[in-house]
């Protein structure tokens, strides 16, 4: 893996992540391809892990649509369930980058099914991407942060995307609900254990995002039951996640443990 070479000319050189290197886990679609192009126009230098260059909405991989757009990024294929894939990814970024700025954890899977129907394999496999996966990530990147100089006073952040069905019952989907709680538990934990070494952790709780993928999210059901929860005139797109993940990532300092909704009010209805 390595990153291209120096655009100091190039959009983004003047960003508020100029030279900063950040990980971004599901980033070859939706809000994770979102959040990356966002990063990567800020001047950062983007990782894109994921398991395939893929978008799932279709289009050019997310790497080549960065470097159309002058930034920098590099793609590097990561099960985030594997302890010693996630603990390369970050030695890798760390090699080619000289640190780690920051790790977006947005890598997830679904699989909605309410208990009853609910198989273990199926439960196991959940539960070994949306939570474990997070828990890996971001032990890895804390292990990094905590021998890096502060920029700053900071060391390090982390932005973890939970969701507001770890907060309320999302219809028929119970593990991903339950993983999504687990990760608003550990971004607090983790919050509170390392403030003191300058490590800023958040999460970012996205509402009703259109993506463009298919499935269950393009459900007319679904949809029609997010747009009567959603007081927002519309329902998300990943551009409103990336902007919250944005301010996590690059501006905010007296602002650890908690969670951003970005969510059209939904929760406050």
């Amino acid at each position: 893996m390595s990153f291209p070479t120096d655009l100091r000319a190039a959009p983004g050189a003047d960003g508020r992540l100029f030279g900063r290197t950040c990980i971004v886990t599901g980033a070859s679609s939706g809000i994770g391809r979102a959040t990356a192009r966002l990063l990567a126009a800020e001047g950062a230098h983007v990782v894109i892990a994921d398991v395939s260059e893929e978008a799932l909405e279709g289009g050019d991989p997310t790497a080549s649509v960065i470097a159309k757009e002058g930034g920098r990024s590099v793609f590097q294929r990561v099960d985030i369930s594997d302890a010693e894939a996630v603990d390369g990814l970050v030695a890798d970024a760390v090699r080619e980058g000289g640190r780690l700025d920051v790790i977006v954890n947005n890598a997830c899977i679904r699989h909605p099914r309410r208990l009853t129907e609910l198989n273990e394999a199926d439960w196991d496999r959940m539960m070994a991407v949306n939570l474990k996966g997070v828990f890996l990530c971001c032990r890895a990147a804390v292990r990094q942060m905590l021998t890096q100089d502060l920029r700053g006073e900071v060391r390090g952040r982390i932005v973890n995307l939970s969701s507001q069905h770890g907060m309320i019952a999302a219809p028929g989907d119970l593990a991903y609900g339950v993983g999504k709680a687990g990760v608003d538990y550990m971004t607090r934990q983790m919050a509170a254990d390392y403030a003191a070494d300058a490590i800023v952790c958040n999460a970012v709780a996205p509402g009703k995002i259109v993506t463009g993928q298919g499935g269950r999210l393009l459900d007319p059901a679904v949809l029609d039951r997010a747009r009567r929860r959603t007081p927002w005139p519309r329902l998300g797109r990943p551009d409103d996640v990336a902007r919250a993940v944005l301010f996590l990532a690059g501006e905010a300092s007296f602002v650890t443990g908690t969670t951003l909704m970005v969510d059209g009010g939904w929760m406050a209805a």
